[in-house]
């Protein structure tokens, strides 16, 4: 614990930050010495930043704490989220994309506004905590913080609505920091279909094919979470550069429409993509999906009756826990997508603070180690680890810069408009 906090001192941070880190640490060496998959998992994220695809902070904080670090100040503990500094840095996370979200149905206020205010949090949580985190927007930049002992911070825009069907306005997220776009959320949108609508589109329009396109050229990475399964396939054919699914799990274990199929998994292999495995009970768990059906037919009864819906859901719910998996369960699909699509194509993408119910023994942004230290326990090589953690992340998002990099000197930005390549589809 000594150690630790004098390393943070000379760091120049807040001494109330550095002892609150340095109490974690302490506990997590504890931990380590009697887990030795433990200490090996701590070590590999010493050598190579941990990726995380996928935290709704920024959304907890408007909803809950008024936009405002002053209302919550991650430098302390905040057992209210699953994410603080001190936590953060005990998962040992190098890279975190931040997901700033708006409802799909979102209308006022405008959604390109509301994906602006939430980038804006991202921008402030950099500034308002330097000895931590710094903005990335490069591979390069992610290997650069780790190196600095620093957080680095992306932003990835989750819907696609909120670019208003504008090529210009998804330029203009990219020059904020946006470094991948989630094309839909819940909802379709005026150009590609989601999992979870009916679809409309068969999925991507003519524009959406546009959008994609325009996402190559400027190094956006193209997001295939919450998007329909004729959508994944259309931006496969579409795209020139790797995709990713930034929060996504198996629908071999789980027949959730989020998750992702083994066609696909193989076919996002060829194309040199990611999965980031999600976290969400619901889709990792058949017997938690299965409850969460039940549970919904519940709510829909329970307004249809026009009773009191708050008062009958919490009483249902309580008199049916949901089910609630282990740890163990994400590994699975970990061991499965390595069987199906290789250990090159596999990251993390946790869904934290966007989630009401986490795995049992995943329940916040320190306990990413004890997931490494698994698969280790399960018989994975250091190497094949070290590209879950990140390596397979940092690939990515080069291979993006270089395909980007090219399209810039053939190509200038795309005036197209939905209107004119879409028209009545629209």
């Amino acid at each position: 614990m000594m150690l630790a906090l004098a390393r943070c001192l000379r760091r120049s941070a807040a001494p109330a930050v550095c002892l609150v880190l340095a109490a974690t640490a302490g506990s997590a060496d504890a931990q380590a010495r009697q887990d030795p998959y433990l200490a090996r998992a701590r070590a590999i994220l010493r050598e190579v930043p941990l990726i995380d695809g996928h935290n709704d902070l920024p959304w907890e904080l408007r909803e809950r704490f008024w936009s405002s670090f002053d209302s919550l100040d991650v430098a302390r503990r905040q057992p209210r989220v699953m994410t603080d500094i001190g936590r953060l840095r005990a998962g040992g996370v190098g890279a975190q994309f931040w997901s700033t979200y708006t409802p799909a149905d979102a209308r006022n206020p405008a959604p390109a506004r509301t994906g602006m205010e939430q980038n804006d949090i991202v921008h402030r949580l950099v500034a308002r905590y330097p000895d931590t985190f710094v903005l990335a927007r490069t591979a390069a930049d992610i290997e650069r913080a780790h190196r600095d002992g620093k957080i680095a911070s992306l932003i990835g825009l989750e819907g696609g609505h909120m670019i208003e069907n504008s090529l210009g306005l998804l330029r203009a997220f990219y020059r904020d920091g946006v470094r991948y776009l989630t094309l839909t959320h819940s909802r379709n949108t005026d150009w590609a279909d989601a999992s979870t609508d009916a679809p409309i589109h068969g999925g991507l329009t003519p524009f959406g094919r546009e959008v994609v396109r325009e996402m190559n050229r400027l190094g956006m990475l193209v997001d295939l979470s919450h998007v329909s399964d004729s959508t994944m396939w259309d931006v496969l054919e579409v795209t020139a550069a790797p995709v990713i699914f930034s929060h996504s799990s198996s629908r071999y274990f789980a027949p959730h429409p989020r998750n992702v199929p083994d066609d696909v998994m193989r076919a996002v292999a060829r194309n040199g993509g990611v999965i980031m495995v999600n976290f969400v009970p619901e889709f990792i768990y058949r017997p938690t999906y299965d409850w969460s059906l039940v549970r919904d037919s519940v709510r829909r009864a329970l307004r249809a009756g026009r009773g009191d819906t708050a008062a009958g859901r919490v009483a249902w719910e309580r008199a049916h826990p949901m089910p609630r998996p282990a740890l163990g369960v994400v590994a699975d699909h970990f061991e499965h997508l390595r069987q199906v699509a290789g250990a090159d194509h596999l990251g993390l993408g946790s869904d934290f603070d966007g989630i009401s119910e986490t795995p049992i023994g995943l329940e916040d942004v320190s306990t990413f180690p004890a997931l490494l230290a698994e698969l280790l326990r399960r018989g994975w090589r250091e190497e094949d680890v070290k590209k879950v953690a990140g390596l397979n992340v940092l690939r990515v998002m080069r291979e993006a810069e270089r395909v980007a990099a090219g399209l810039q000197q053939e190509l200038g930005p795309s005036t197209a408009r939905i209107e004119d390549l879409d028209g009545a589809r629209r």
